[in-house]
């Protein structure tokens, strides 16, 4: 039966405000507004790739939220699915902000959240029928957020996840870890009951040893200097521990200073392992998303039967300019993208 759509993702959404130049919060008159949602990011990001997408939430009905909802439709994504929960002019529930300065030298880069009581923190189940929502899509997509925002977001993850299973569905997680949100124990306690039901895992190096206990050799403290074969043995530990799991994607990053990174994806598929090439001295004017840039082509290429080699090269290219747009969005196009996949240079195109 023809699904209605390739990609449906389930998570948080917060209004960002960013200093600009490099600014301090404190320093600023003004902010700069956009949208930080791990599995939005990812549906949008398909959507812009040509996938059929759409994006499951609770919101409060004032301007953030209509805010949010209107710009996932300015982009092809189906947001008919977001509850929009009355405002009650008390704050009571809320839809979550954070804040971002961007670094730049060795001064790093730093967000701030501010999401207590959002909406979908307080989900209760019965909120979505799973049952229906997911039979109308091949890939589910989630995150570690969404389970560490509240226990009730995390009970109606598994049983998104369980369902999708279920149904026959295609499902991806993508650990995120945030130290800020929970412990390294807790998160490993609910991982235990996510994993099973996962098909397609995503992290990096911190995020596979606080939240799977899986810990890659030869890192250090800051989680830089990794070399790509220290996560084979990583990803092969994921998979001897959880035989459901297909797919384990995980990006390197190498942080020179707060603007120019190494920027590397690996990926092992169905036992075997790949590498992309590496963007050494990748300039960067803003790295928040980089991340789902890379879940989001992982997850665009299974789609089309794209083969491992072709899949982790389009992943690093797409995922690396990400980090030109300021924003989690990421607006490269599918052929800028393959361009520089191909080793395409920066010359002006004209």
């Amino acid at each position: 039966m023809e699904k209605k759509y390739d990609l449906i993702g389930f998570g948080e959404a917060m209004i960002r405000f960013t200093a600009p130049d490099h600014a301090r919060l404190e320093q600023c008159t003004h902010l700069h507004i956009a949208i930080a949602a791990a599995e939005l990011n990812v549906t949008v990001n398909s959507s812009r790739l040509g996938h059929k997408s759409a994006w499951i939430s609770k919101l409060v009905d004032i301007w953030s939220g209509q805010f949010i909802v209107n710009k996932g439709r300015e982009h092809g994504v189906d947001m008919s699915g977001v509850i929009l929960l009355p405002f009650d002019g008390k704050g009571t529930v809320r839809n979550g902000l954070c804040y971002l300065e961007v670094g730049i030298g060795p001064r790093a880069s730093k967000q701030m959240y501010d999401r207590a009581h959002s909406a979908i923190s307080l989900v209760q189940p019965g909120d979505f029928d799973w049952d229906k929502i997911l039979a109308n899509t091949k890939w589910f997509h989630t995150t570690g957020i969404t389970t560490a925002i509240s226990d009730n977001a995390a009970a109606e993850a598994v049983t998104s996840l369980k369902t999708a299973k279920k149904l026959g569905v295609t499902t991806s997680f993508d650990l995120n870890f945030r130290s800020t949100l929970w412990s390294s124990e807790k998160a490993k306690e609910v991982m235990n009951k996510v994993m099973p039901y996962v098909d397609v895992i995503i992290g990096n190096e911190e995020d596979f040893e606080k939240m799977l206990g899986i810990k890659a050799e030869g890192g250090t403290e800051s989680y830089s200097d990794l070399d790509p074969e220290s996560y084979k043995v990583v990803a092969q530990q994921v998979v001897k521990q959880f035989p459901n799991v297909q797919v384990v994607g995980t990006t390197l990053r190498h942080v020179k200073t707060a603007l120019l990174n190494d920027w590397q994806t690996v990926m092992l598929y169905k036992n075997k392992f790949y590498a992309s090439r590496k963007y050494e001295n990748l300039e960067i004017l803003d790295r928040t998303g980089g991340g789902d840039s890379f879940a989001t082509a992982l997850i665009c290429c299974m789609l089309e039967g794209k083969d491992p080699h072709e899949t982790i090269e389009f992943s690093a290219a797409y995922s690396a300019l990400c980090h030109g747009f300021m924003g989690d969005w990421n607006w490269a196009t599918r052929v800028e993208a393959e361009r520089v996949m191909k080793g395409g240079s920066a010359r002006v195109v004209r």
